[in-house]
């Protein structure tokens, strides 16, 4: 089977590439074996790879990270095409009509706002939207499964608060984390162990909603305090194999006290990410 020509504009022949992946006739045989569900997970490594690749301000993979996710979007939309559900130009088309939709103060006569305006717009006809289809009665049908825990949470939570069903401010949250730490203590008090997974999940979802309500991303804030830790502990690796020890021989005030000391040098000298 030949290759597609060069002369093809780049997504044509991405898609043609694919195309004879999934040919029945030579095509590739891994790729023959997939479906919808057996891609998917890939789909979300790709995502989060790009995000990483943002983080890391590694801007140099960054183009190769979305060429992966839109990769991801061809396969998927082609399995689509061999179902009869639809094709890639139909994929591109409901973006294109969605955008023009949700952006009626740029293609529409709808004056222009500020952006804290227009977010509350875009909820509102996203709204309308859910309103108008056909996928369920509740707010919260269309709020994917599959999504992170703590994205899927500050979603949750920023759909109820469009009918009114939020505190009303930072500290009225700030108040309910307090009682759901206290919760979490008794839970372990009384030595419940299936309590304290509860309590502790609780405690993990109001503090979302801290950070939603203080217009925190917490997952990207969660990325970044996972960034943080791996900096630290790895000062603490480093200074130690310098003496000729490893964390597991080493007392825990000892790695303390070097943990103290990654934050004084990243005080001293701050570190992105």
């Amino acid at each position: 089977m030949s290759t597609p020509p060069e002369t093809l504009p780049p997504i044509d022949r991405l898609i043609a590439i694919m195309a004879k992946l999934r040919d029945p006739d030579g095509g590739c045989p891994w790729d023959l074996e997939q479906d919808f569900a057996s891609i998917a997970p890939y789909t979300i490594e790709e995502a989060y790879e790009v995000a990483d690749a943002i983080e890391r301000k590694r801007y140099d993979e960054l183009k190769d990270e979305l060429g992966d996710l839109l990769l991801q979007v061809v396969f998927h939309s082609r399995m689509a095409e061999e179902d009869g559900l639809f094709r890639f130009d139909d994929v591109a088309a409901a973006i294109n009509d969605k955008m023009i939709r949700r952006h009626p103060h740029v293609f529409g006569d709808l004056a222009t706002r500020d952006s804290e305006t227009q977010t509350a717009e875009w909820e509102a006809i996203k709204a309308r939207e859910r309103k108008a289809s056909d996928k369920g009665t509740s707010l919260l049908d269309d709020v994917p499964i599959a999504l992170p825990a703590l994205k899927r949470a500050q979603k949750l939570q920023k759909r109820a608060a469009t009918v009114g069903f939020d505190w009303p401010t930072a500290n009225h949250v700030l108040a309910k984390v307090d009682e759901e730490l206290a919760e979490v203590r008794e839970a372990m008090a009384a030595g419940d162990q299936e309590a304290v997974a509860e309590e502790i999940g609780d405690l993990i979802f109001v503090c979302t909603n801290l950070g939603r309500k203080m217009k925190i991303d917490v997952e990207a804030a969660t990325r970044g305090a996972n960034a943080k830790f791996e900096r630290r502990f790895r000062h603490i690796e480093d200074t130690l194999s310098a003496r000729g020890k490893r964390p597991q021989d080493t007392p825990l005030d000892e790695m303390e006290a070097l943990w103290n000391d990654a934050k004084r040098i990243e005080k001293s000298t701050p570190v992105s990410g």
